[in-house]
Protein backbone atom coordinates (compact mmCIF):
# COMPACT_ATOMS: atom_id res chain seq x y z
CA UNK A 1 0.00 0.00 0.00
CA UNK A 2 1.70 3.15 -1.24
CA UNK A 3 1.51 6.40 0.67
CA UNK A 4 -1.45 8.66 0.04
CA UNK A 5 -0.88 12.31 -0.84
CA UNK A 6 -1.66 13.24 2.79
CA UNK A 7 0.89 10.72 4.05
CA UNK A 8 3.56 12.03 1.64
CA UNK A 9 2.91 15.61 2.82
CA UNK A 10 3.11 14.53 6.47
CA UNK A 11 6.41 12.78 5.72
CA UNK A 12 7.78 16.00 4.23
CA UNK A 13 6.52 17.98 7.24
CA UNK A 14 8.01 15.57 9.82
CA UNK A 15 11.18 17.66 10.41
CA UNK A 16 8.96 20.67 11.15
CA UNK A 17 6.91 18.66 13.67
CA UNK A 18 10.13 17.65 15.42
CA UNK A 19 11.52 21.21 15.39
CA UNK A 20 8.29 22.65 16.80
CA UNK A 21 8.23 19.98 19.48
CA UNK A 22 11.79 20.78 20.59
CA UNK A 23 10.96 24.44 21.21
CA UNK A 24 7.66 23.75 23.00
CA UNK A 25 7.61 23.89 26.78
CA UNK A 26 6.78 20.45 28.18
CA UNK A 27 8.48 17.51 29.82
CA UNK A 28 9.31 15.09 26.98
CA UNK A 29 10.88 12.34 29.09
CA UNK A 30 9.68 10.78 32.35
CA UNK A 31 11.92 8.37 34.22
CA UNK A 32 11.61 5.91 37.06
CA UNK A 33 14.00 7.85 39.29
CA UNK A 34 13.20 5.82 42.42
CA UNK A 35 13.62 2.48 40.63
CA UNK A 36 10.09 1.52 41.61
CA UNK A 37 9.50 -2.16 40.96
CA UNK A 38 6.37 -3.22 39.12
CA UNK A 39 3.45 -4.51 41.19
CA UNK A 40 2.49 -6.91 38.39
CA UNK A 41 5.05 -8.39 36.01
CA UNK A 42 4.82 -7.25 32.41
CA UNK A 43 5.97 -10.76 31.54
CA UNK A 44 2.53 -12.04 32.57
CA UNK A 45 1.05 -10.25 29.53
CA UNK A 46 0.56 -11.49 25.99
CA UNK A 47 0.28 -9.57 22.73
CA UNK A 48 -1.87 -10.50 19.77
CA UNK A 49 0.11 -9.61 16.67
CA UNK A 50 -1.52 -8.19 13.55
CA UNK A 51 -1.32 -11.61 11.88
CA UNK A 52 -3.38 -13.17 14.72
CA UNK A 53 -0.43 -14.90 16.42
CA UNK A 54 -0.21 -14.49 20.20
CA UNK A 55 3.17 -14.01 21.84
CA UNK A 56 4.18 -13.72 25.49
CA UNK A 57 6.24 -10.75 26.61
CA UNK A 58 8.09 -13.29 28.78
CA UNK A 59 10.06 -14.29 25.67
CA UNK A 60 11.77 -10.88 25.80
CA UNK A 61 13.06 -11.22 29.39
CA UNK A 62 16.74 -10.29 29.35
CA UNK A 63 16.22 -7.67 26.60
CA UNK A 64 14.95 -4.13 26.73
CA UNK A 65 11.54 -3.59 25.12
CA UNK A 66 10.47 -0.34 23.44
CA UNK A 67 6.66 -0.24 23.17
CA UNK A 68 5.24 2.42 20.85
CA UNK A 69 1.69 3.36 19.86
CA UNK A 70 1.68 4.05 16.13
CA UNK A 71 -0.48 5.50 13.34
CA UNK A 72 -0.16 5.79 9.55
CA UNK A 73 -1.64 9.29 9.05
CA UNK A 74 0.22 11.28 11.70
CA UNK A 75 2.86 13.98 11.55
CA UNK A 76 5.12 11.60 13.47
CA UNK A 77 4.55 8.61 11.14
CA UNK A 78 8.07 8.96 9.75
CA UNK A 79 9.25 7.64 13.11
CA UNK A 80 8.51 4.19 11.66
CA UNK A 81 11.75 4.72 9.74
CA UNK A 82 13.66 5.61 12.91
CA UNK A 83 12.11 2.73 14.87
CA UNK A 84 13.25 0.34 12.13
CA UNK A 85 16.77 1.85 12.21
CA UNK A 86 16.89 1.37 15.97
CA UNK A 87 15.57 -2.19 15.69
CA UNK A 88 18.05 -3.11 12.95
CA UNK A 89 20.98 -1.64 14.87
CA UNK A 90 20.16 -2.94 18.37
CA UNK A 91 17.88 -5.96 17.92
CA UNK A 92 20.24 -8.15 19.94
CA UNK A 93 19.62 -5.80 22.91
CA UNK A 94 16.17 -4.26 22.41
CA UNK A 95 12.85 -5.45 21.03
CA UNK A 96 10.67 -2.84 19.35
CA UNK A 97 6.92 -3.49 19.26
CA UNK A 98 4.45 -1.21 17.50
CA UNK A 99 0.84 -0.90 18.65
CA UNK A 100 -1.29 0.65 15.89
CA UNK A 101 -4.18 2.65 17.36
CA UNK A 102 -6.88 4.95 16.02
CA UNK A 103 -7.16 6.95 19.25
CA UNK A 104 -5.86 10.34 18.13
CA UNK A 105 -7.96 12.12 15.49
CA UNK A 106 -8.59 8.80 13.72
CA UNK A 107 -5.10 8.72 12.23
CA UNK A 108 -5.06 4.92 11.90
CA UNK A 109 -8.19 3.89 9.99
CA UNK A 110 -6.63 0.92 8.17
CA UNK A 111 -7.14 -2.77 8.86
CA UNK A 112 -4.35 -4.84 10.39
CA UNK A 113 -3.45 -6.13 6.91
CA UNK A 114 -3.37 -2.61 5.43
CA UNK A 115 -1.25 -1.31 8.31
CA UNK A 116 1.25 -4.17 7.97
CA UNK A 117 1.56 -3.62 4.22
CA UNK A 118 1.91 0.17 4.63
CA UNK A 119 4.71 -0.29 7.17
CA UNK A 120 6.53 -2.92 5.10
CA UNK A 121 6.26 -1.13 1.74
CA UNK A 122 7.00 2.42 2.91
CA UNK A 123 9.33 1.90 5.87
CA UNK A 124 10.69 -1.65 5.57
CA UNK A 125 9.34 -2.48 9.04
CA UNK A 126 10.45 -5.89 10.31
CA UNK A 127 9.76 -5.39 14.04
CA UNK A 128 6.52 -6.88 15.43
CA UNK A 129 3.25 -4.99 15.07
CA UNK A 130 0.40 -5.77 17.44
CA UNK A 131 -3.21 -6.06 16.39
CA UNK A 132 -4.82 -2.61 16.18
CA UNK A 133 -6.17 -1.70 19.61
CA UNK A 134 -7.02 1.13 22.02
CA UNK A 135 -4.01 2.55 23.89
CA UNK A 136 -5.62 5.41 25.83
CA UNK A 137 -7.29 4.86 29.19
CA UNK A 138 -10.71 3.33 28.68
CA UNK A 139 -12.50 0.05 29.41
CA UNK A 140 -11.17 -1.25 26.05
CA UNK A 141 -7.54 -0.24 26.68
CA UNK A 142 -4.96 -2.75 25.47
CA UNK A 143 -3.71 -4.67 28.57
CA UNK A 144 -0.08 -3.79 27.76
CA UNK A 145 -0.90 -0.08 27.67
CA UNK A 146 -3.02 -0.44 30.80
CA UNK A 147 0.12 -1.81 32.50
CA UNK A 148 2.31 0.96 31.04
CA UNK A 149 -0.01 3.77 32.19
CA UNK A 150 -1.13 2.55 35.64
CA UNK A 151 1.26 2.97 38.56
CA UNK A 152 -0.71 0.34 40.46
CA UNK A 153 0.61 -2.14 37.89
CA UNK A 154 3.99 -0.77 36.70
CA UNK A 155 5.02 0.77 40.04
CA UNK A 156 5.31 4.48 39.21
CA UNK A 157 3.86 5.79 35.93
CA UNK A 158 0.28 6.95 35.24
CA UNK A 159 1.12 8.74 31.96
CA UNK A 160 -0.95 7.43 29.07
CA UNK A 161 0.17 8.16 25.50
CA UNK A 162 -0.13 11.87 24.79
CA UNK A 163 -0.34 11.25 21.03
CA UNK A 164 0.75 8.74 18.41
CA UNK A 165 4.34 7.52 18.78
CA UNK A 166 4.57 7.81 22.55
CA UNK A 167 7.31 5.41 23.65
CA UNK A 168 7.78 3.32 26.80
CA UNK A 169 11.06 1.57 27.65
CA UNK A 170 11.11 -1.57 29.78
CA UNK A 171 14.47 -2.88 30.99
CA UNK A 172 15.88 -6.42 30.91
CA UNK A 173 14.20 -7.31 34.22
CA UNK A 174 10.74 -6.10 33.18
CA UNK A 175 10.86 -2.72 34.97
CA UNK A 176 9.34 0.31 33.23
CA UNK A 177 12.21 2.80 33.19
CA UNK A 178 11.13 5.64 30.85
CA UNK A 179 8.30 7.32 28.98
CA UNK A 180 9.22 9.35 25.87
CA UNK A 181 6.82 11.85 24.35
CA UNK A 182 6.14 11.54 20.59
CA UNK A 183 8.49 14.46 19.96
CA UNK A 184 11.46 12.40 21.18
CA UNK A 185 12.96 10.62 18.20
CA UNK A 186 13.65 6.89 18.65
CA UNK A 187 17.18 7.67 17.41
CA UNK A 188 17.74 10.60 19.81
CA UNK A 189 20.50 10.57 22.40
CA UNK A 190 17.78 10.39 25.07
CA UNK A 191 16.83 6.93 23.82
CA UNK A 192 20.16 5.67 22.45
CA UNK A 193 22.00 6.44 25.70
CA UNK A 194 19.78 3.89 27.46
CA UNK A 195 20.43 1.04 25.05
Amino acid sequence: MKMTLKQRLLKLAYPLFMLYSRVSQYEPVLSNEKNAAPVQSIYDLNITLNNGETISLRQFAGKKILLVNTASDCGYTDQYNELQQLYSRFQNRVEVIGFPANDFRQQEKGTDEQIAEFCRVNYGVTFPLAKKSVVIKSPDQNPVFRWLSDKNLNGWNDKEPSWNFSKYLVDEQGMLTHYFDPAVSPMSKDVLSLL
